[in-house]
């Protein structure tokens, strides 16, 4: 199993950027994903999930309104769509195989390697 993220990069506060998530070695449509982050000297922490259909999302409260998950079966790939951004959300962005269809916070077993994001004030 493999998951790459690709998009992270630096942009001014209250800027946006995509995130991709290219996965791979599991049946994509089968699985729930995650975007997870981690910011230097704290633990990583949930941000979005989308179930297997992607007919459900759930967000931090920390990026209600602004992120939005999405999936595309037919390309293997997930997405982030980050809006409004701010210095607080620099971070290294994880995406991850959920264990189960439905949303969840928790259930994960595959990690890609990370991206990294930037947002100057």
């Amino acid at each position: 199993v493999q998951l790459v993220e690709s998009g992270g990069g630096l942009v001014q506060a209250g800027g946006s950027l995509r995130l991709s998530c290219a996965a791979s070695g599991r049946t994509f449509s089968s699985y729930a994903m995650g975007w997870f982050r981690q910011a230097p000297g704290k633990e990583r922490e949930f941000v979005a999930a989308i179930s297997a259909s992607g007919g459900s999302t759930f967000y931090a409260d920390f990026v209600k309104g602004r992120f939005t998950i999405s999936r595309d079966s037919a390309k293997n790939t997930v997405y982030l769509q980050m809006n409004s951004l701010k210095p607080e959300d620099t971070a290294v962005y994880y995406c991850a195989f959920a264990t189960t269809r439905v949303v969840t916070t928790r259930a994960y077993d595959y990690w890609g390697q990370g991206t990294q994001v930037t947002v100057s004030s």
